[in-house]
């Protein structure tokens, strides 16, 4: 029986793609020897971003943790989480947090934003973050212990800004942490009422 147009079509595209396969295994090998191998990209799935307002993947929730917490941002975690593991992900709480003023045992619902309060603000967790005994830390005068208990400031970080401040004079603004690696936006948002120049 004879082949239709459209049949020898396919098996003439076939063939084309069986040669240009061949030749471009053949030609990959030929600099790497028998152990040569195609290399493939991984298949990465496409995860919604937070940041564009997409719905998270089926399972996941993305939560805001800000506060005193070593590292304030969004975070995904299972559905199912309790606020102490996004806690935990966001580098735990620092030397100012209160746990009395957080609950830590509560479920974690998609979007919630988790604010972790510091001692001596009273009022639970709605209230803003403020430092210890309500007096922001002073970004010109801290010491490295005093500025590694600010969220999101580690020791490292602490002594860059110390660093910073030797090398280019005072602070005039919170925004001038930006010029520091590793502090951004996010970061500097999580200070705000905590920290001043």
């Amino acid at each position: 029986m004879p082949l239709s147009i459209r049949q020898r079509r396919l098996l003439a595209v076939l063939a084309v793609a069986g040669v240009v396969l061949f030749v471009a295994l053949r030609h990959g090998g030929a600099g790497g020897g028998a152990s040569a191998s195609v290399r493939v990209a991984p298949i990465v799935p496409a995860a919604a971003s937070a940041a564009d307002g997409a719905a998270p993947p089926a399972g996941v929730v993305v939560v805001d943790v800000v506060g005193a917490v070593r590292r304030p941002g969004l975070y995904r975690l299972a559905v199912g989480s309790r606020v102490a593991d996004a806690v935990a992900h966001a580098g735990g709480l620092t030397r100012l947090a209160d746990p009395a003023l957080v609950n830590l045992a509560a479920p974690l619902a998609d979007g919630e934003q988790i604010l972790v309060g510091a001692r001596g603000q009273g009022g639970g967790a709605a209230t803003a973050v403020g430092a210890a005994a309500g007096a922001p830390v002073d970004l010109n005068s801290a010491t490295a212990d005093q500025l590694d208990a600010l969220p999101g400031v580690g020791p490292a970080t602490a002594q860059k800004i110390i660093t910073y401040r030797r090398q280019h004079g005072p602070f005039t603004a919170l925004d001038d942490l930006d010029a520091i690696p590793g502090i951004g936006a996010a970061r500097i948002a999580g200070l705000q009422g905590l920290a001043v120049p």
